[in-house]
């Protein structure tokens, strides 16, 4: 693997480590920082989840706008070395609200993953982009594993010690890509930098205006929405039809994480040689189909644990259409388009919680007309099928064309 690509991919994985860091400490993060009862703490924790994600919302199109305008390594580097000085922040914060700003910068430096995605689309050739994304994604599973992982081990030495720990990391990274990393986006291909297409909302409009992006945007916001039922509900769910504990939802997580890395680093470049990016999605979107079914209806706790790497082989969506997407869009709008993307991806993590966890409330509460804990992957089927509907419509219109 070249440096570079390197350099990339371990910098979507702190993206995703910072995501799921903090998670295992919290309570008593929390606790340590205000007192209370833990029914507090645990709207307190909504509060930094919730932020972590608007801010990665809301900036996701600017930086991406300002690679787009300035270069990709700029951008970075600047994250990284900010990042650094959040995690040194939350290791220190005595206060709640430093550890909302905490939270707020944090969410901010993670929405680089944009960026990240426009820099390998700019050193990758036509046929190899979605592959490459692929190793993005990879990297952001392994991060999704090592996060909480990393939260919980770390956090034996106390709830600061985490955030120590990935101010390191970050640094070292930063220092790894300063001396590696060169600049991917040429001085022809860059663009003027303009407000009005540097928020989501512009930022959507503008990319969803060429030809054939809109309805893929659709078809990529519903399939987050659903993929997101995981870390939505997995724990409730297996709680309320299993019993596990603890300790097995974090085995069935990382065996998940596991497998989809694996998935979208290695197993996609075959997926894609034999079936094309269009029909990898297809594949993908159907196979889901199978899996949350599968999911909702199965009774038994052994077949459940064996099921759950197997969903994951289902993770050849993101990257295959990213580089659909990536292809229809011209080179300096690279940084516009995996902004948005990484834009949606966060509107996903704060919709897709509400609506799975409201449904799961519905079907298991006291007196529930019907008692299905599954329900919410039911939720995630249909929206699959809505996506393939889209997609498939969204493949005829580009023959068509």
């Amino acid at each position: 693997m070249r440096l570079p690509i390197l350099f990339i991919v371990i910098t979507v994985m702190l993206d995703a480590i910072g995501i799921g860091l903090i998670m295992p400490v919290m309570p008593a993060l929390i606790l340590e920082v205000q007192g209370g009862s833990l029914a507090s703490a645990a709207l307190w924790g909504g509060v930094l989840s919730t932020v972590f994600a608007v801010m990665q919302f809301l900036f996701s199109p600017l930086l991406g706008n300002l690679s787009d305008r300035y270069g990709r390594r700029p951008v970075l580097l600047l994250s990284l070395v900010v990042m650094v000085l959040d995690y040194i922040l939350m290791a220190v914060a005595s206060t709640m609200w430093l550890l909302v700003i905490g939270r707020i910068i944090g969410g901010i430096t993670a929405a680089t993953h944009g960026t990240a995605s426009a820099y390998m689309a700019d050193i990758s050739k036509p046929g190899e982009k979605a592959a490459n994304f692929g190793l993005i994604g990879a990297g952001f599973g392994v991060g999704f594993v090592l996060g909480p992982l990393a939260g919980g081990l770390l956090g034996e030495y106390g709830t600061r010690a985490p955030f120590y720990a990935a101010a390191v990391l970050a640094a070292l990274n930063a220092v790894f890509g300063w001396l590696i990393l060169r600049e991917s986006l040429a001085e022809a291909n860059r663009r003027p930098f303009r407000w009005s297409r540097a928020n989501p909302l512009g930022a959507f409009v503008s990319v969803s205006r060429l030809p054939g992006i809109g309805r893929l945007l659709v078809v990529y916001f519903l399939y987050s929405v659903a993929f997101y039922v995981y870390p939505a509900v997995w724990s409730f769910f297996t709680q309320a039809r299993f019993g596990w504990t603890p300790q097995t939802i974090g085995i069935s997580l990382a065996l998940f994480g596991i497998t989809m890395a694996i998935v979208q680093g290695w197993l996609i470049r075959h997926v894609l040689r034999w079936l094309g990016e269009w029909r990898t999605v297809i594949y993908g979107l159907v196979f889901d189909m199978f899996a949350f079914g599968l999911i909702a209806a199965v009774t038994h706790s052994t077949f459940a644990l064996i099921l759950t790497p197997i969903a994951a082989l289902g993770a050849v969506i993101t990257p295959a259409l990213q580089g659909i997407m990536s292809q229809a869009v011209p080179d300096d709008a690279q940084g516009e388009l995996q902004g948005v993307l990484t834009s949606v991806a966060a509107l996903s993590m704060i919709v897709s919680p509400l609506m799975m966890t409201s449904v799961f409330a519905a079907f298991t509460r006291e007196g529930a007309a019907v008692h299905f804990a599954g329900a919410p992957f039911l939720v995630s089927l249909v929206l699959m099928v809505l996506a393939l509907v889209i997609f498939l419509r969204s493949r005829e219109a580009s023959e068509a064309s």
